[in-house]
């Protein structure tokens, strides 16, 4: 049976690092208290002149040239973002025209901090019905731009970093291999819970300098809230694709879980009871990059050699929406 495989993976990070000491100068906040509740000690963010394409293009093309493709072997490009370099079209378009690829369909999918899995599983079907034979799914964000750098917003503001990465998935024969299964999962009478309201088309007009002036525009967490429910639903979705594939939890060789939280992540551990040598995190370095955090870990982990040949690699990811996924991969 045909099945998809990731055959080449990369990642690209804005050059501009900041840490909790730069926050410190521009908010009321402080390293501790960063690094107590969230893990993360430095962040990059974009700087003037940077797009979310451009970051994607670079993604995508180590992750071309590790598969050993060219621009031109795309049959389809998947881009998982919640912005795009402007209000429209979204980044898929953007990215494509940077490619050369004119005609090659562009799918954009708004799934936050799931967007690369939900992408995952919809180049895993394309793949395996024939339809294509070469995909690129891309996760990237640019959020640094859109948030409350003030004390007002620091609870969400500390949290959040930009990046890309980027996977060339291709059809395989060897049933063994590639993508075993995916799980896809959404909750939206949660969406408030974690969210921007507005600009938003249901205000007349959706756009005015009194909404400018309001904090609605800016990013919205319930903290708790969403915790509570991010340490439910990771260890159930990663189960569920335990279950389908027959495997048990001592036969991954990683874990790579959505980067929104390292006590998140630590909590998952010990829910699991797996070591956490197995549950791969970057969080305390990049931040929460949303749909491009699982991409930049999975590139991270090829790099340094936590996944190999016959790796077998769960995914996993939980966000707004709210959303959840899983997946299981043999490298």
């Amino acid at each position: 049976m045909r099945n998809a495989q990731i055959t080449g993976i990369g990642h690209y990070l804005p050059e501009r690092v900041i840490t909790n000491f730069d926050l410190e100068k521009i908010m009321d906040t402080s390293n501790e208290w960063i690094v107590g509740r969230t893990g993360i000690r430095t962040r990059r963010w974009v700087q003037h002149g940077d797009t979310l394409s451009g970051l994607a293009y670079n993604a995508a093309n180590k992750a071309l040239a590790m598969a050993g493709k060219t621009a031109e072997d795309i049959q389809l490009i998947l881009f998982a973002s919640m912005a795009s370099d402007h209000a429209f079209p979204g980044g898929g378009c953007f990215l494509q025209d940077k490619l050369q690829i004119p005609g090659v369909p562009a799918m954009d999918i708004r799934n936050a901090c799931s967007g690369f899995l939900y992408g995952l599983s919809v180049a895993d079907q394309f793949i395996k019905t024939g339809k294509y034979d070469t995909v690129l799914l891309v996760g990237a964000e640019i959020q640094s731009t859109s948030l409350d750098l003030t004390t007002r917003g620091r609870d969400v503001s500390v949290i959040f970093g930009d990046g890309a990465g980027a996977a060339v998935i291709t059809a395989t024969d060897n049933s063994d291999k590639g993508i075993l299964t995916t799980h896809l999962h959404a909750d939206g009478r949660y969406a408030n819970k974690l969210w921007a309201d507005a600009p938003s088309v249901n205000d007349h007009p959706p756009l005015t300098k009194e909404l400018l002036d309001t904090d609605r525009i800016f990013p919205k967490m319930e903290g708790r809230f969403v915790f509570k429910h991010a340490v439910e639903k990771f260890p159930e979705v990663i189960n569920e694709a335990l279950q389908t594939t027959g495997l048990g939890i001592g036969d991954l060789d990683l874990i790579i879980p959505h980067q929104a939280n390292l006590r998140i992540t630590e909590a998952i551990t010990h829910q699991l009871k797996i070591a956490g040598e197995k549950v791969f995190s970057n969080i305390e370095r990049y931040g929460n990059t949303t749909a491009a955090s699982i991409p930049i870990a999975i590139s991270e982990a090829v790099d340094q050699g936590l996944i190999k040949k016959d790796s077998l690699v769960c995914l996993a990811s939980f966000g707004s929406g709210f959303t959840w996924a899983s997946a299981i991969i043999r490298w």
